[in-house]
């Protein structure tokens, strides 16, 4: 395997980038430090001038927002659109349970199979992961009228994995192994990899939203996993450099490769992607890295329009009435789940044998494990009903309301954000009138011809693209800011002339299920 070569050195000077450095727990997620991740990048590159992200929310359109911010009848329409059994609601038959949901999908005719080639269940939690990567609002009051400015996003807004890193081994100890600082802790947590938890099963990790499900701890441990095999090969084949530094950066980039060219088309379109790539950017108009409320509040949050009622864990991490080995279903959330030490749903902060994700319901591995793989929903203005009644530990804040849909159009508030209508004729996109959505017009409150961003784009996805994808709004701001992202950072893959390295079943491309293989995650690797 070909050692991954590091990015161009760029101008020389002062070194001035921060790092927003998560601790364990909740509370301690935005502590900024110059620290030895900036140190290492100086000694192993040498200085560097560069334009440091900017530490605050911002605005990627100067418009009106869709309504009256401080209207109470506006905020009661957003709680009432947002409230279970309301406009958003699938109603999926939770009476049916967890299996059933999963296995017999006609079941919940509003959440509809997304059959796009790629878009598997792991989409969804690709995404979480992604957006925990990049913008963490820990400040400010929902609903409540804010500038974007005064609010400082405790992520690094670039793509560089400080949800996993942290500041690195000497600012963020507890993450690494006091045996080998080059290397992440990682624990087990019965049959298979764990979070590293404290007492109490809290995880000991840079962004503790990371473990809000099974499947996003699953994916951050994968990621730990990852980054230790490469320290291992690393030494094993003599490679120059800091040993940590270099194993850092060829997962990032890594990491990067995927985004733009796995998640990226499957979200917004190949033809889209390729645009920016080619073309530039026309409305990521910004001097330094930085994260736009209309990509954090009003469109990437179609992903909560992705999730599915249940999911089938792993294949045989349960045991059925007679004690043989059996898959392991639940809930994404259920209220049943609240107080018991192994969930009988999803959700994350928890340690248990069962408590392990088999990737190849999420992901395609090929060959006989195909047969396993379920795919996506489709993105539309149907939400699954679990994600109304959130456990408050899976609430960054820990502060009702609970409806995760209520907390979306909340935000809209918070922001002042525009409508899609006025984007949508801002960028030259086609506009959906009026009647595109009769069901808002009772309200009386202009909703169906100026419409929340993130409701809008649901339904764009919905007209434009069947669902399958995001339409001309959603999709350019999605692709616009994290490829801006990149082409802010001098560091990431798009301005080093990186290309994979690590293995992959596709000679010149990687994708997730060669991130997993490396991670020793994936069915083969488990005997699975």
């Amino acid at each position: 395997m070909a050692q991954a070569q590091p990015p161009p050195t760029g101008r020389r000077g002062r070194f001035s980038r921060r790092r927003f450095i998560g601790g364990v727990g909740a509370g301690v997620a935005g502590a900024v430090v110059l620290n030895d991740v900036e140190a290492r990048a100086s000694q192993v590159e040498g200085p560097v001038v560069t334009a440091a992200p900017d530490p605050r929310f911002s605005r990627m359109f100067e418009l009106p927002a869709f309504a009256n911010p401080t209207s109470s009848a506006v905020r009661a329409a957003m709680n009432d659109i947002g409230k279970l059994g309301g406009l958003l609601d699938a109603r999926d038959p939770l009476h049916e349970g967890p299996i059933r949901l999963i296995t017999n999908p006609e079941l919940s005719p509003n959440n509809r199979d997304n059959l796009l080639t790629g878009m598997t269940a792991g989409t969804t939690f690709v995404g979480q992961f992604i957006d925990h990567d990049v913008t963490f609002d820990a400040q400010s009051p929902l609903g409540v009228v804010t500038e974007p400015t005064a609010t400082s996003n405790t992520r690094d807004t670039r793509l560089d994995l400080d949800s996993v890193y942290g500041g690195g081994p000497s600012a963020s100890p507890q993450l690494y192994s006091s045996a080998d600082r080059a290397k992440f802790r990682i624990e087990s947590g019965g049959l298979f990899e764990d979070l590293p938890r404290t007492s109490s099963q809290t995880a000991i990790i840079a962004d503790p939203r990371n473990d809000e499900n099974m499947m996003i701890s699953g994916l951050h441990a994968a990621f730990l996993l990852a980054h230790n095999r490469t320290v291992d090969f690393r030494r094993a084949n003599n490679l120059a450099g800091d040993v940590w530094f270099h194993s850092r950066r060829t997962i990032i980039h890594h990491y990067q490769w995927i985004v733009v060219n796995e998640f990226l088309p499957q979200i917004c379109g190949r033809a889209l992607v390729d645009d920016i790539l080619r073309n530039g950017l026309r409305w990521y108009r910004f001097s330094r890295p930085t994260m736009p409320v209309e990509f954090q509040t009003g469109v990437y949050r179609m992903g909560h329009s992705l999730v599915r009622p249940s999911y089938r864990a792993n294949l045989l991490g349960d045991r059925d009435a007679n004690g043989a080995p059996a898959p392991f279903f639940g809930f994404i959330f259920d209220p049943a789940g609240e107080s018991q030490s192994d969930p009988i749903d999803l959700r994350g902060r928890r340690r248990a044998r069962r408590r392990f994700i088999g990737w190849q319901t999420f992901f395609d591995f090929g060959g006989d494990q195909t047969q396993h793989v379920r795919p996506n929903k489709r993105i539309d203005t149907s939400i699954s009903t679990p994600l109304f009644r959130l456990p408050l530990q899976a609430i960054a804040s820990g502060d009702p309301p609970v409806s995760l849909p209520q907390r979306n159009l909340l935000r809209h508030l918070t922001w002042s954000l525009p409508s899609g209508q006025r984007i949508a004729a801002a960028t030259g996109s086609p506009v959906l009138g009026s009647a595109s959505f009769p069901e808002l017009r009772p309200y009386g409150l202009g909703l169906d011809a100026s419409t929340p961003l993130w409701y809008y784009v649901l339904r764009e996805a919905s007209v434009f693209n069947d669902g399958l994808r995001l339409g001309p709004v959603g999709g350019r701001i999605v692709a616009e800011t994290l490829i801006g992202l990149l082409r802010m950072d001098e560091f990431s893959y798009l301005n080093s002339g990186f290309r994979p390295s690590l293995p992959s079943q596709t000679p010149g491309d990687f994708k997730l299920t060669d991130l997993l293989r490396w991670a020793r995650v994936d069915p083969a690797s488990r005997g699975q």
